[in-house]
């Protein structure tokens, strides 16, 4: 068991992984499309080599996948997947196949053994198992619920544990789904997931006949009725499903966010607390690592005191579904399913990065429209302030061209000049550093404002629950 809980981001490309280390995280977690769950992983071998040597110079971890379920054909490229590895020098390597387990374990002994939260495991025995085996960690599935996963640590105190603690949620068991293969002929289990859980479904009712009818949703009957499901042995408790114009959700969970419940996991020993997201943006990487970062330093620092209310407006900063609390508290309630929509929403945008520094000069990779005059907030790493800068005009880093707006593009970036900052340039350079992330405001309409609150409020009702 570690002496303190390791921070664990998502790295789905270089930048992002760098971006994630620069905003606190203490390891990070990737890999390739062909040796890994993840089919749009931006990783080539070049990148993850210079990511590997990027994490090592800072004094952090990085851990590979190769966590895809092996079919036959897969099987004979195993060889040149695990000499990648060995050339690689990763700190661990995520694995669910056993029969993978057992060839790394045998033609590369020198690799730390990861069980990926693909082996579904949701006990201390099945802990017990692969510590048998030779893992090193096992990664508890999205299942377990804190008791769980405290009697687990009790039990199990010679192996590293890890837990998912913020991230989309899979309506499906550990992320084992076979909805995928089914209706889109992509195996969730192969990295190719089609997200078929979010997808829009309409209501239809089959009448005695045979004959099947659409049940049309309009203007002059969406307030009529209701349609609610009540399971067997929960009377009394109903699940609404909602039809709009774009259709139904009843697969659809909010987004996992455990910080109200970081003190349990903090507390009980978990060593990796992961956040689930390597498809996001390093908008994304970068604004949840700051913000548990500085959650994780003040608990250890002054646990009385310690409020998960002074972190939550970072994590309402991003676009999501509204949040849950997992499975941590014990069974999910109808407040964990989000019926209304399956896009995520918020009222901020990432307006962009600072790719590099150019003398005094910044220049700022644009990834979202920006106007004169709008305010630009350039998030501080090692802390939850922001530097803000409004810019009447833009220059183009590369052709010179001053516009009054600007819009993201292919690389598309802009020079930003030191006498455009309100603090001296020395110290801007100290504050924002390469990778430095930015957000704009970009407020939402009144409908999709309210639906957002109305989640905030649920997850509020759900903290207040344990």
């Amino acid at each position: 068991m570690l002496e303190r809980s390791e921070l664990l981001l998502p790295a789905g490309s270089l930048v992002k992984l760098k971006t994630a280390i620069l905003y606190g995280a203490d390891a990070v977690y990737a890999g390739t499309p062909d040796m890994c769950l993840r089919a749009q992983s931006k990783f080539s071998l070049e990148d993850l080599k210079e990511g590997i040597e990027f994490v090592h110079a800072h004094g952090k971890k990085i851990y590979l996948t190769l966590n895809l379920f092996m079919h036959n054909r897969d099987v004979e490229k195993l060889p040149s997947f695990v000499s990648t590895l060995r050339e690689l020098h990763p700190d661990g390597v995520l694995i669910a196949d056993p029969g993978v387990f057992q060839y790394v374990k045998e033609n590369a002994p020198e690799l730390n053994l990861f069980v990926s939260t693909q082996a579904n495991i949701c006990s201390w025995a099945a802990v017990k198992f692969w510590q048998s085996q030779g893992a090193k960690l096992c990664v508890l599935g999205r299942e377990v619920t804190f008791a769980e996963a405290k009697e687990i640590r009790e039990k199990c105190p010679n192996i590293l544990l890890e837990t998912f603690m913020h991230g989309a949620m899979c309506m499906s068991y550990s992320g084992r789904c076979l909805i995928s293969n089914y209706l889109a002929d992509r195996s969730a289990n192969q990295g190719k997931c089609a997200h078929c859980c979010r997808w829009h479904y309409k209501l239809h009712l089959r009448l005695k006949d045979g004959s099947i009818k659409e049940i049309i949703i309009n203007e002059d009957n969406k307030d009529a009725f209701e349609f609610l499901l009540e399971e067997e042995f929960r009377p009394g408790e109903y699940y609404e499903v909602i039809e709009d114009e774009h259709g139904g959700y009843l697969l659809n969970s909010k987004d996992m966010c455990l910080m109200p419940r970081l003190p349990d996991l903090l507390s009980a020993g978990i060593d990796s607390l992961k956040v689930e997201g390597r498809n996001k943006t390093e908008y994304y990487a970068g604004t949840v690592a700051r913000a548990y970062r500085q959650a994780i330093d003040d608990w250890y620092r002054d646990r009385k005191n310690w409020d998960y209310k002074k972190y939550m407006p970072e994590f309402d900063t991003l676009q999501n579904r509204g949040y849950c609390l997992g499975f941590h508290d014990g069974k999910l309630t109808n407040l964990s399913q989000n019926y209304e929509y399956t896009r995520t929403l918020g009222d901020w945008l990432f307006a962009g990065s600072i790719i590099e520094w150019q003398g005094d000069d910044a220049i700022f990779e644009i990834r979202n429209y920006i106007d004169s005059g709008e305010e630009i907030e350039f998030l501080i790493p090692g802390s939850l302030e922001t530097i803000k800068l409004c810019l009447q005009e833009f220059t183009d880093a590369v052709t010179g061209e001053i516009t009054p707006k600007v819009s993201a593009g292919q690389g598309k970036a802009i020079r930003i000049a030191a006498n455009s900052w309100s603090k001296p340039i020395e110290e801007i350079k100290k504050l924002l550093p390469q990778y430095t992330i930015a957000r704009k405001f970009s407020a939402l309409n009144g409908d999709n404002r309210d639906m957002l609150d109305h989640k905030k409020s649920e997850f509020e009702i759900l903290c207040r629950e344990k």
